[in-house]
């Protein structure tokens, strides 16, 4: 059966803690399906990670429409959260509710993601109101890092820490049915789930949150570029070893073997052909 908003908040109350993992294709969400992750993220990381961008900025509704509609023919269980991008939702909570509804429609997607607190509560509760369960990104915002300076940990000061945490209940009382904090400090983001009462979703923010998401690239060891302090790699799938293999055994005429290819039912007739 497939997992609902609901589902999530039966597990923070239980203590079962929530894994999200963002994923963007449906190779890799139907693999995740099966292992049975709660959430499947359609990040617009994939701008960077699939894409080659330097950031997220650039990657639009179409590129995330897209992605979001492989995961979705992908998962049968886990629940499907699309990420909205960049100026998708900052114009207006008409623009945002729009959009949100083509990722539901068109996208089969089960909720969305949205960067922001306080200047987004319009936009969560329009949204949440219509019946789309709705997640609020705080701490570092990429879509934001032109603002945040770059890449940051945020909420380390008291006034930060403070703004954080009006942040979080600003958006659950606008209808957010579950919080997702980035690079904030793990004693910052336990007091947060502890004063929420929806879900908490960290990356970068320490083991008392609700739950954990990564990104599917980054903790199976195929993304070998930069790799963030709070990634852990759980399997080395590094594919310049498999790519290597292959050129040396097409090169060595190893490979394709008789086992890798087919036979005529007659081949005899082919000796007489110049």
């Amino acid at each position: 059966m497939k997992k609902s908003i609901l589902d999530l908040q039966k597990q923070k109350e239980a203590g079962d803690k929530i894994t999200m993992v963002a994923a963007y294709d449906y190779p890799s969400a139907r693999a995740l399906d099966a292992a049975g992750v709660d959430v499947i993220l359609v990040g617009d990381s994939l701008a960077m990670v699939l894409l080659g961008l330097e950031d997220t900025l650039s990657v639009g509704m179409e590129e995330m429409l897209l992605f979001t509609k492989a995961v979705s023919r992908a998962s049968q269980k886990a629940f499907v959260l699309a990420d909205m991008p960049f100026m998708s939702y900052q114009g207006s909570s008409y623009d945002a509710l729009m959009n949100a509804a083509r990722f539901v429609k068109e996208g089969r997607a089960n909720g969305v993601k949205l960067e922001g607190g306080e200047e987004i509560a319009p936009s969560i509760e329009k949204i949440a109101l219509s019946g789309i369960p709705v997640i609020a990104h705080i701490g570092l915002r990429p879509q934001a890092l032109n603002m945040q300076g770059g890449y940051r940990v945020q909420g380390r000061s008291r006034e930060a820490a403070l703004r954080l945490i009006a942040e979080a209940r600003t958006a659950q009382n606008a209808g957010a049915s579950m919080v997702l904090m980035e690079c904030v400090p793990a004693k910052l983001a336990q007091k947060i789930t502890q004063i929420l009462t929806v879900p908490t979703i960290g990356i970068g923010a320490g083991v008392h949150c609700d739950g954990q998401v990564l990104v599917y690239h980054d903790f199976l060891g195929i993304n070998t570029g930069f790799k963030p302090k709070f990634v852990r790699t759980f399997a080395d799938l590094n594919p310049a070893e498999g790519i290597r293999g292959y050129i040396e055994a097409v090169k060595s005429l190893e490979f394709p073997s008789e086992a890798h290819g087919f036979s005529l039912d007659d081949e005899a007739w082919l000796d007489g052909l110049y």
